[in-house]
């Protein structure tokens, strides 16, 4: 009688989350895909905000070395034979 009784309530719950989900889920990815349309239309304003004028360049972000590292012009160089 329990084991009846437990899958009675079993099958509604999920009779129920079944539904619920229906009509749900098509909610959520449709919220889900409107803001990556909006976020990919905020990138191509930034990117097409100014024109640019052929033949320039610009730089946006410049390196800077890191501590301790050495630079190309230091360093040493030593000469080597080839022994046979």
């Amino acid at each position: 009688m329990i084991l009846i009784r437990f899958l009675i309530i079993s099958i509604c719950i999920l009779y129920i989350i079944r539904s619920l989900a229906r009509y749900l889920l098509p909610f959520l990815f449709e919220s889900v895909v409107n803001k990556a349309q909006q976020q990919y239309q905020q990138q191509q304003r930034n990117y097409n905000e100014g024109p640019k004028p052929d033949g320039k360049i610009r730089i946006d972000h410049i390196p800077q070395p890191k501590k301790g590292s050495v630079p190309d012009s230091e360093g040493e160089f030593v000469d080597y034979e080839e022994v046979k």
